[in-house]
């Protein structure tokens, strides 16, 4: 895309050159698009299971920038030869059940004929221009919140190699299929700084963007940060997906670790997720507020850190 001309256009809020979540494209005054688009290849055995799942991540990118989606297209590949058909229609189940969750119509999508499974939605939602949240808002002494634990990436690793059990998966699955909706509605209603959803990046390499684009440094209090507690047994099993040890990489330069942090602890950090939670700056002043909304609206939400003036696009870990 750096070698594309920019698209510069009054009605283009938030376009691709900006690293955030989804586009936003104002059509009046008072509204505005959302869109967005993700899918990936299975990362459990369920068909039904891929389907929430891919469909939680999907709808995730229109809630992080403050959006109510409204409708979806699904978009497949699916190898004929290799599955029976019931798979597919369990897959698409899945992403309509999530997405009737979500208030989200499905109004159609395109399939073509792939050697590898995927599926995903492209989503589009409507926001009031003026309520547009992007992940460069956050503000020196903000405070900043994450409403998932991570650890997605390794337990899903795991669970390929035959590492994890059946109740391992379901509780990953329960952390991966889980809206963004409720989060982004005490967002929505308290009011924040910034925001961006937590996936292939990992925490420490979404956040690193949200620093960048912010103009802000970052302090992340590592005890404080929620972490799946079979995540912890996974890692040190060894169990770690190539794109989390690619943003351990990614971020080394502007990242600042504990020497009390091991290695293991640092690759949960960069862990790759899959519809991981919300990452969130909000004013100091409104701590006791917005905690409490997350309370009420049962969002596990988690104070891990807080920003700074300077170092400007650095992470440190204590």
């Amino acid at each position: 895309m750096e070698k594309l001309p920019p698209i510069t256009d009054p009605r283009l809020l938030v376009g691709a050159n900006q690293a955030d979540d989804a586009g936003v494209v104002q059509i009046r005054d008072d509204l505005a698009l959302v869109q967005t688009v993700d899918f990936f290849t299975p990362i459990v055995d369920d068909p039904y299971t891929y389907g929430l799942i891919s469909a939680a991540n999907s709808l995730s990118d229109v809630y992080a920038m403050g959006g109510k989606p409204l409708s979806a297209l699904n978009i497949v590949g699916f190898p004929k030869d290799l599955f029976p058909i019931e798979v597919l229609t369990a897959i698409l189940q899945g992403g309509q059940d999530k997405c009737a969750e979500a208030a989200t119509l499905i109004v159609g999508g395109h399939t073509i004929s792939d050697d590898e499974l995927k599926y995903g939605l492209a989503v589009t939602g409507l926001i009031h221009p003026k309520d547009v949240i992007t992940n460069a808002g956050a503000c020196p002494g903000d405070l900043l919140y994450l409403t998932k634990p991570i650890g997605t990436g390794t337990i899903t690793t795991a669970l390929k190699a035959g590492l994890g059990s059946a109740e391992m998966e379901r509780r990953v699955c329960e952390v991966m299929a889980r809206l963004n909706r409720d989060a982004a509605a005490v967002c929505n209603r308290i009011g924040v700084h910034a925001c961006t959803d937590i996936t292939g990046f990992g925490l420490m390499g979404h956040a690193l963007e949200l620093a960048r684009a912010s103009r802000v440094g970052l302090v992340f209090e590592f005890h404080r940060i929620p972490i799946l507690p079979d995540a912890l047994i996974t890692v040190a099993q060894g169990a770690v997906p190539g794109g989390s040890r690619a943003n351990r990489l990614f971020v080394a330069p502007d990242a600042d670790y504990s020497s009390r942090l091991s290695e293991e602890q640092i690759l949960l950090l960069c862990d790759a997720q899959t519809s991981g939670g919300l990452f969130i700056a909000a004013a100091e002043n409104k701590q006791k507020a917005i905690e409490s909304a997350f309370i009420d609206a049962g969002v596990e939400a988690v104070c891990i850190g807080w920003t700074v003036a300077e170092p400007v696009g650095r992470i440190a870990v204590r």
